[in-house]
C-alpha cells in the first residue's frame, strides 16, 4: 500500500502537537500557519482520526488519540535523522542534524562564535542549539532531546560521557571600588557578612554554597536570580557580590558598568568546562566533530580570560 503522507506533515504535526499551536509551530519551522494547517488536515483525511481539538482562545489541544500519534511521528522522525548519521558515516562525512544544548551562564559567551565557525566549516549540518540550565541539560540527553550538551562537570550520571575541554575556577565578581577589590584572592571567611546575589541554578546554586558550608560559614543572600546577566549587573551597581566560574574578556557588565574579577582562595573545586554526551557504543562523524570543533574553539579563542585548557 503506497504511503500517502510525508515526513513533512508528520515533522509539522509534531511541531503543533509540541507549541500547542499553529502560529508558534509555523515560527519554529519557518513555513506559513495555511501550510501547517493543509498538513494536519491531509493527516486527519489519510488516518481517518482527529488529532487535535480546536480551540479559538487557547489554540489546539491534542486528542488521546493524537497523543499517541505525536509519540510515534516523532520517534519515527528520529529514526529519519539516524538516516543522515548512517549515510554520513558510511560516506566518511559530517552531514546531518545535530542538537546542542549549552548551560545558560556562559551560553551568550560561547554558543554564538563557537556554532557559526562550526556551520562555516560543515555546511550540510543542521545545527539546532538550546540554553538551558544543568538539570534540563541532563534530562535531555536522557531524553534524547539533544546530541551533546556543552556544560560543566556537575551532578553528572553514569549514563553520561564527558569531554573535558577546559578548567574553570571560581572568581568573586565585584563592584568597581569594592574594598576587596584590589585583594589577590579572597577568602569565604572574608565574604561572610558582605551581601551575596546569588546565582540560583539547580546544581550551580549547590556548588557554589558548598564553597561556604564546607567551613561551616552561612553566606549573607541578599539577593537570587536565574539569570548571569542580572546577577552581573546587579553586582556592578553595589546588590552584593557574586561567584561564578568564569572571567570574561569583557569585563563590563550588561549596563555598562565595571565589574572586577578576583580569585575565591578555599576548597572549592575549579570546575572542568566540556561536552556531555549520552553513554554510546558508536560515535556519528557529526558529533565527533562537533567535539573536535569545540577543543580548536577553547584553544583559539581564549573564551574566558582564565582557565586552563585540558590537553
Amino acid at each position: 500500500m503506497p504511503l500517502r503522507f510525508t515526513l513533512r506533515q508528520l515533522e509539522y504535526f509534531v511541531a503543533v502537537g509540541e507549541a500547542g499551536s499553529i502560529t508558534k509551530a509555523a515560527e519554529q519551522v519557518n513555513v506559513s500557519p495555511p501550510s501547517i494547517s493543509a498538513s494536519i488536515a491531509q493527516l486527519e483525511a489519510e488516518f481517518g482520526v482527529q488529532l487535535f481539538v480546536r480551540k479559538h482562545s487557547h489554540g489546539l489541544s491534542l486528542t488521546a488519540g493524537g497523543r499517541v500519534f505525536l509519540k510515534e511521528a516523532a520517534r519515527l522522525l528520529a529514526d529519519a535523522d539516524a538516516l543522515h548519521d548512517i549515510a554520513g558515516d558510511i560516506a566518511e562525512k559530517v552531514r546531518g542534524p545535530l542538537a546542542v544544548g549549552c548551560l545558560l551562564t556562559f551560553a551568550q559567551i560561547v554558543m554564538p562564535t563557537l556554532r557559526m565557525k562550526f556551520e562555516r566549516a560543515y555546511p550540510e549540518v543542521r545545527f539546532r542549539q538550546f540554553e538551558r540550565n544543568q538539570g534540563q541539560l541532563l534530562e535531555m540527553l536522557q531524553r534524547g532531546e539533544i546530541d551533546a550538551a556543552l556544560t560543566y562537570d556537575l551532578e553528572l550520571s553514569q549514563d553520561t560521557t564527558f569531554e573535558p575541554l577546559m578548567l574553570v575556577p571560581a572568581y568573586v565578581m565585584l563592584p568597581q571600588g569594592h574594598r576587596f577589590a584590589g585583594k589577590a584572592s579572597i577568602t569565604t571567611e572574608e565574604l561572610a557578612d558582605e551581601p551575596m546575589v546569588l546565582l540560583d541554578l539547580p546544581y550551580s546554586r549547590e556548588y557554589f554554597l558548598s564553597a561556604f558550608h564546607s567551613r561551616g560559614i552561612r553566606p549573607n543572600i541578599a539577593e537570587r536570580t536565574g539569570d548571569i546577566a542580572v546577577m552581573r549587573s546587579m553586582v556592578a551597581n553595589g546588590f552584593g557580590y557574586g561567584i561564578a566560574n568564569m572571567r570574561p574578556l569583557n569585563t563590563l557588565a550588561p549596563d555598562g558598568k565595571p565589574l572586577v574579577f578576583v580569585p575565591l582562595e578555599g576548597d572549592l573545586r575549579p570546575l572542568t568546562m566540556g561536552v556531555a554526551l549520552p553513554n554510546a557504543e558508536h560515535r556519528t562523524q557529526t558529533v565527533q566533530a562537533f567535539i573536535d570543533h569545540c577543543r580548536r574553539f577553547v584553544v583559539e579563542q581564549g573564551v574566558f580570560g582564565s582557565g586552563r585548557v585540558v590537553e
